[in-house]
């Protein structure tokens, strides 16, 4: 059985919550991803994540202003975490049932990377092949 370790994405850009979303659009373009960790600002602050989805919602169909606007203003906050232990069949029926497609790995409130419906459906892929 596959747990979340195995699939996960390790590598984690993380952005301000301050930056502006022109920033953030920068950040996600030069590394070609659609979303990033929202830093906490204290041990025991949240994470959150910016998507594509958050900032075309609120730029183009709000019509908000990416150099006015900052990354807090869009980002979800609280993301919502799993460890890295829990079976990646568990981490399906939590993004189906909530209708999200990335969720943080953390383990006591560190950040250790992020899981993606993308990931998971690469091993479902892969055993189909």
């Amino acid at each position: 059985m596959k747990i979340v370790k195995d699939v996960m994405v390790r590598e984690v850009i993380t952005v301000s919550p301050f930056a502006k979303l022109r920033e953030a659009l920068s950040l996600m373009k030069r590394h070609k991803i659609k979303s990033l960790v929202v830093e906490q600002q204290h041990e025991h602050d949240a994470w959150g994540l910016i998507t594509y989805t958050n900032i075309l919602k609120t730029v183009i169909a709000e019509g908000g202003d990416i150099d006015l606007l900052n990354v807090y203003d869009v980002c979800i906050k609280p993301a919502m975490t799993v460890g890295e232990s829990l079976a990646i069949k568990h981490v399906a029926t939590l993004m189906a049932q909530n209708r999200i497609k990335r969720l943080l790995v953390v383990r006591d409130n560190e950040l250790l990377g992020f899981i993606a419906m993308d990931d998971m459906m690469d091993v479902l892929l892969a055993q189909v092949e």
